[in-house]
């Protein structure tokens, strides 16, 4: 079956004071996780360019069913060893999840960027 769209989580969150840096390594071993898994297409974090500790949280995912799987192994997995993310969040995070056409997906950086 060929996949034509796929889902997109994307989170904004912020670090409670003092616990920027935990949480930075925490997003990204989660996103390292998810990346491994089966039906997790793709997934990174990026950070606030203007000192914030502000970080945008994208995972793209096959179909539903693969973002509760991988969702639920992250709980299990991650969240019983290190207290799961709510400790470091400096206020409630703004979570999306949309459905977008995977060929819309397809980034080509410019030839100035390669070399």
């Amino acid at each position: 079956m060929k996949i034509k769209n796929v889902l997109v989580e994307t989170v904004v969150c912020s670090g409670a004071k003092g616990k920027e840096a935990r949480m930075k390594r925490m997003l990204e071993a989660r996103q390292e996780f998810k990346r491994r898994q089966k039906g997790c297409i793709s997934a990174w974090i990026g950070k606030s360019i203007d000192g914030q500790p502000l970080f945008l949280v994208h995972s793209i995912f096959e179909d539903k069913g693969s973002w509760k799987r991988i969702s639920q192994m992250v709980a299990d997995s991650l969240d019983t060893k290190d207290g799961g993310l709510e400790g470091v969040f400096g206020g409630p995070p703004l979570v999306g999840m949309f459905e977008a056409p995977l060929d819309s997906l397809a980034i080509e950086p410019p030839q100035s960027i390669i070399e």
